[in-house]
C-alpha cells in the first residue's frame, strides 16, 4: 500500500518512532553525559578547604574528650540542621589533639564518647574503638577517621571542607606534628 507520493503507512511509522525514540535517548542521555563530565567541569566552592574553628582550647581540657560542632562550608540554602557537624574533639596533653569525624568506619553510624570506659561505641553493630580512635572490636576494620588540625591565636581550627576517608586515616599519637598526624 503507497500513497500518491511513494511513502507507506508501514515506513511512515517506522520514521516517527525512530524520531521519538531518538528524542527519548537523547533526553536520557543529558543527565548521563552531565554524569560522567562533572569531575571535569564541577568548580569547587568556596570555603571547601578552608580552616573551621571549633572552639578555644579552654573549652577542650587536657585529657578529656568532647563532642564539638561545625557548620559545614560546603552549605547550601536548604541543608538547614543537617549543616551543622559534629566531631569528636580529644585534647591528648594539652598541646596535641585528636579530632575525629563522627561516624563509624563501618557503616556510617554516629559513635558515642563514654569515659567510663574510654571507648567509642556504636550503636549499629557493636563497634568499639579506643580513645585514641584506633579500632578495639566490632566489625569495623579500621580506627575512626580523622580532620587535620591546627592551633592559631588559642583557637582549635580543623580542615573540615574534605571528608576524612579510608586513604587519609591517622591516629596520630606517635607523632608531634600540630597539624594533625596522618598515616595509612
Amino acid at each position: 500500500m503507497s500513497t500518491e507520493s511513494g511513502i507507506s503507512r508501514r515506513s511512515m511509522l517506522v520514521k516517527i518512532g525512530l524520531l521519538l525514540n531518538g528524542i527519548v535517548g537523547a533526553a536520557l542521555a543529558v543527565p548521563l553525559v552531565r554524569y560522567l563530565l562533572s569531575p571535569v567541569i564541577r568548580e569547587k566552592k568556596v570555603g571547601y578547604e578552608s580552616w573551621l574553628p571549633l572552639g578555644g582550647l579552654e573549652q577542650f581540657p587536657a585529657g578529656q574528650t568532647r563532642l564539638a560542632t561545625y557548620r559545614n562550608p560546603v552549605v547550601s540554602a536548604w541543608d538547614g540542621e543537617t549543616a551543622d557537624i559534629a566531631c569528636w574533639v580529644r585534647n591528648v596533653d594539652g598541646q596535641t589533639f585528636q579530632v575525629f569525624a563522627v561516624n563509624c568506619a563501618h557503616l556510617g553510624c554516629p559513635v558515642r564518647w563514654f569515659p567510663q570506659s574510654n571507648l567509642f561505641m556504636c550503636p549499629c553493630h557493636g563497634g568499639a574503638y579506643y580513645q585514641d580512635g584506633s579500632r578495639a572490636s566490632g566489625p569495623p576494620e579500621r580506627g575512626l577517621f580523622q580532620y587535620h588540625y591546627k592551633i592559631e591565636g588559642r583557637k582549635l581550627f580543623i580542615k573540615a571542607g574534605e571528608m576524612p576517608t579510608p586513604g587519609r586515616a591517622a591516629n596520630g599519637l606517635g607523632s608531634t606534628k600540630r597539624e594533625g598526624a596522618t598515616c595509612a
